[in-house]
C-alpha cells in the first residue's frame, strides 16, 4: 500500500479555521539570555538571565512582562500583568470612544409636508449638527409627485434656509432616482 505525504507547509497556510493568537512575551515565554529589568516602581535593577529575572518576579509575587523586546537587550518589566492588560483595554475603549467619526444623519422629508412637520424635522438636524454630524436631507417622491419636481426642491430650499444660521450646504442638490438630495454640515470656523 502506497502512503502519501502531506505536504504540512502547505496545510499551515492554508488553514483558516483558527486565527493566529497574539501570546504576549510573560514569565516563562521570556526566552532572551539576558535582559533589562525595571522594577515595580519602576527602578532600574540591572542586567540579568532571563531565568533570574522570572525567579525575581515571583518574589515579588507579580509577572515579568517583555516591554521592549526589539532593545538590546530586551527590557523587561515587573508588574501585575491582569491590572496591566485591564488598564490597556480600558484605554483602547476609551481611544475609540472618542476617536468617533463624525457620523452621516438623514433626514426625510416629502414634497407635501407641512410647515410644522417641516420645523420639527428641522429641529432634529440642527442637534445633529451641533453634535458635529453632518446631515443628508432627502425628499422623496412617490408616484405622481415626480410630475411636480419644483415642489420638491423649494420645501428642500426651506429646511436649508431654516438651518442657515448654524450649517452650510456641503454638497449641492442632486438627483438620485426619486430622491431629491442635499448634504448639509456644520459650518466651519
Amino acid at each position: 500500500m502506497l502512503r502519501r505525504k502531506k505536504n504540512i507547509a502547505n496545510f499551515n497556510r492554508n488553514d483558516r479555521r483558527r486565527p493566529e493568537k497574539r501570546i504576549d512575551p510573560i514569565n516563562e515565554r521570556i526566552r532572551y539570555p539576558e535582559v533589562r529589568v525595571i522594577g515595580p516602581e519602576g527602578q532600574q535593577l540591572g542586567v540579568m538571565s532571563s531565568r533570574a529575572a522570572n525567579s525575581l518576579a515571583m518574589s515579588y509575587e507579580m509577572d515579568l512582562y517583555c516591554v521592549a523586546p526589539n532593545a538590546n537587550p530586551p527590557v523587561c518589566k515587573i508588574l501585575d500583568y491582569g491590572r496591566y492588560r485591564f488598564e490597556q483595554q480600558k484605554q483602547e475603549r476609551s481611544q475609540r470612544k472618542k476617536s468617533k467619526g463624525h457620523e452621516m444623519k438623514q433626514v426625510q422629508l416629502t414634497p407635501q409636508i407641512g410647515q410644522h412637520d417641516l420645523e420639527t424635522k428641522a429641529k432634529k438636524a440642527r442637534e445633529f449638527i451641533e453634535e458635529g454630524d453632518k446631515v443628508q436631507v432627502c425628499v422623496v417622491f412617490r408616484g405622481r409627485q415626480l410630475a411636480h419636481k419644483e415642489v420638491g426642491e423649494e420645501v428642500s430650499k426651506k429646511f436649508v434656509e431654516i438651518l442657515s444660521d448654524i450649517a452650510q450646504v456641503e454638497k449641492p442638490p442632486y438627483w438620485e432616482g426619486k430622491w431629491y438630495n442635499t448634504i448639509v454640515g456644520p459650518k466651519k470656523k
